[in-house]
């Protein structure tokens, strides 16, 4: 994570509102732009008002040290609760900011969007799937014009650990009528690099794809630190 910008750290207990007005939050958003804005004063605004010994700002800082910023995607409301000075309403209001941002990378609900290439899947799934602690395998159900008729999750678990079964990953995508797929699921670990295992897997994937005539378009790893298609380095399908 970025160093937050000297402006931003305040002496303990030291009160927004002494603040100059150029050097607030809110202000400086108003006039710069959020972007401008450091992770700790974007919390800040939301986290409202301090409390004696401990500014917004404060307490922004120390939910950053305490979870980081991937760390209060996956954290509940009672897990932020637990640090001092965030209360349930400050809870909410961070957890209710978040989902707000991971369902702006999401698809609607109520429009069907067209996958053209993997980057599409990649954006449509990690926002959720990349802060996800376990592997989860979910299957992208496409119609004829590669457009999402849904999401369905096969797996949670480790791939390596436990035989992924194949009539699973097909199952739904036969009751829908799909006309293809694409396969993704995660790599805790934050290195999307494909494992022997993704690449076995794949190919077993592929070969009940043909037997199915249900085509599978790829098979992509998300990760905290990017994804990658197995399809484009030729992993699984046909190549290495």
């Amino acid at each position: 994570m970025r160093d937050e910008p000297a402006h931003a750290i305040l002496a303990g207990g030291t009160r927004i509102a002494d603040l100059p007005s150029r050097e607030k939050p809110r202000e400086r958003l108003l006039g710069l732009g959020a972007g401008a804005l450091s992770t700790a004063e974007l919390l800040a605004i939301l986290v409202g008002s301090g409390q004696p010994g401990l500014s917004a700002l404060d307490l922004g800082h120390a939910l950053l040290a305490r979870f980081d910023l991937e760390g209060l995607a996956r954290a509940s409301a009672e897990e932020l609760c637990g640090q001092p000075g965030c209360g349930p309403a400050r809870a909410v209001r961070i957890k209710a900011a978040l989902e707000l941002g991971r369902r702006l990378l999401a698809p609607s609900s109520e429009e069907r969007r067209r996958i053209r290439s993997p980057g599409d899947a990649a954006a449509m799934l990690s926002a959720e799937m990349a802060d996800f602690e376990q592997e989860h395998l979910r299957v992208l159900l496409l119609n004829v014009r590669h457009e999402v008729l849904g999401v369905h999750e096969v797996y949670k678990g480790s791939i390596s650990a436990s035989p992924v079964r194949v009539a699973e990953v097909y199952r739904e995508a036969i009751r829908r009528n799909a006309a293809a797929i694409i396969v993704a699921h995660n790599h805790p670990s934050g290195d999307p690099a494909p494992s022997p295992d993704d690449v076995r897997v794949t190919r077993q994937f592929v070969e009940a794809g043909r037997l199915l005539d249900i085509e599978l378009l790829d098979h992509v790893v998300v990760a905290r630190r990017g994804w990658v298609s197995m399809r484009e380095r030729g992993l699984g399908f046909g190549g290495r």
